[in-house]
Order: C-alpha cells, then sequence, then structure tokens
C-alpha cells in the first residue's frame, strides 16, 4: 500500500471539524466523506474487516491528484479498540490530536449535548455527577459517553495510550488556541503532513461547527478553581512528554 492516509482525532468540541477544513481545503489533501456523521470506520468492526479497498473505494475518490488521504473522527482519540485498527491496518498512519483547555472544553462539551437534548442536569451537577453517571448512556447511539465532560480532558492519557501503536513521530499535536491564533500552526500541520505548507486555506479563520455557548448557566469561580487544580497534574505531563508550550490554558 503507497497511499499515504492520517487521521485527525481530538476530543469532541476541540475544534477537530476546523483542522478538518483546513485540510480539505488544502488541494494536497483529500478528506474523507462525508463529514457528518463521521465515518468512524476504525470503531466498527463490521466495517474494518472489510479492508483496506473497502475503506478506500467507499471514503475517498472524489479529488485528483491528493498526495494524502485524512479522516477526521472525534472518538478515535479515547477509544484503544479504534487506534490498534488503525494500526494494523495502516501503521504508518499520521495521527493528529487537537487539543483545547480542558475547562473550556469540557463547558462547550456539556452545552452541546444540553442543547441537542442529551443532557437535563445542570452543569455543576453534570461535573460533579460524572463519575457515577459516565457509562450509564446508550451504547447503540453514541460510540463514546456523551457524559465524560471531565474525564475527556486527561489528554495525556489518550497520547500514551496511541504511543503504544504508533511512534512518536507519526503523532503531531495541534492546540485549539494556537490554531486558530497562530498561522505557524496551520503551517506546523501541513508540515507535518508533507505538503504545501505556504498554502492558506479560504476556510482560515472561520467559524466553523459553533456551539450554542448561550445554553446553560456558568461555569462558577469555585468550580472552575476546582477543576482547574484537579487538571494541573494532566496539564503538566502533558507538557513534559511533549515539549509543547501552552501558556493559552494558564
Amino acid at each position: 500500500m503507497t497511499d499515504q492516509h492520517f487521521f485527525i482525532g481530538g476530543a469532541q468540541r476541540s475544534g477537530t471539524t476546523y483542522a478538518y477544513y483546513l485540510c480539505a481545503d488544502h488541494p494536497d489533501i483529500e478528506m474523507a466523506l462525508p463529514v457528518r456523521p463521521e465515518p468512524k470506520f476504525f470503531l466498527n468492526p463490521a466495517l474494518h474487516s472489510q479492508g483496506y479497498a473497502y475503506y478506500r473505494q467507499t471514503y475517498f475518490g472524489k479529488k485528483p491528484n491528493v498526495r494524502m488521504f485524512g479522516e477526521k473522527s472525534t472518538s478515535y482519540i479515547e477509544v484503544e479498540s479504534a487506534a490498534a485498527a488503525l494500526a494494523a491496518m495502516i501503521p504508518d498512519a499520521k495521527i493528529v490530536f487537537v487539543l483545547r483547555d480542558p475547562i473550556e472544553r469540557a463547558i462547550s462539551n456539556y452545552r452541546f449535548s444540553l442543547f441537542h437534548g442529551v443532557e437535563t442536569l445542570s452543569m455543576s451537577e453534570a461535573f460533579t455527577q460524572e463519575a457515577a453517571r459516565v457509562e450509564r448512556y446508550d451504547h447503540a447511539r453514541f460510540s463514546v459517553s456523551p457524559y465524560a465532560y471531565l474525564r475527556r480532558g486527561r489528554y495525556i492519557e489518550y497520547i500514551e495510550m496511541y504511543e503504544r501503536y504508533f511512534r512518536p513521530e507519526q503523532i503531531h499535536i495541534l492546540i485549539y488556541e494556537q490554531m486558530f491564533a497562530q498561522d505557524a500552526s496551520v503551517r506546523g500541520l501541513y508540515a507535518f503532513l508533507g505538503v504545501d505548507q505556504q498554502y492558506r486555506a479560504a476556510t482560515r479563520g472561520d467559524v466553523i461547527n459553533a456551539n450554542s455557548e448561550a445554553a446553560g448557566e456558568e461555569l462558577t469561580p469555585a468550580l472552575r478553581a476546582h477543576l482547574r487544580e484537579a487538571y494541573a497534574p494532566y496539564t503538566a505531563r502533558l507538557r513534559a512528554h511533549t515539549g509543547l508550550r501552552i501558556p493559552e490554558w494558564e
């Protein structure tokens, strides 16, 4: 197999759809279709058991003369069986993770669930009761828990999981806040993928897949401080492991 593939993952509400369009707009890249619902090909054994040829024929082939084929499925970052299936079929794949300030991501995730009728609790109730209800969801409807608001922000655990299947140099991390604000972040993504770094996507700076940020109450200062303290060791491990500087999260 000579085709080059990459996969965009990232906890829900981390800007993965924006990253998708930065790549889909690039002339050297074809992204899997449809955008919604996401393919989630490697989450479904009945699909990935059909093999690579089926994957290529089903999700690609609309864009000529490309160098890279990409797929975006947010759930990939937190499901080990997906990492294993990816590595088994496409061992030289490149992996792109998009990470957002874990507290802001959790708030956005909660509001997304609330807006779509998945959540009925208040934000503070949903966060404080997460451990008791995180696995109590409709597994036939959702590929991952819609209630894992806080657990989903422990990014280092997911990165270390993927490093059991892929070499560190196959993994690239995009920081949500930098991806929007810094051209260098986008150029770094393109460089990692081996495509023209100077290309400027038409979607650069666009607001894509916006949430209903007005939904639900605001996070109280006390709970925000508690979450910042709870996430501190995970963020410290992330920085130490990757060497990333993330002043936007401080």
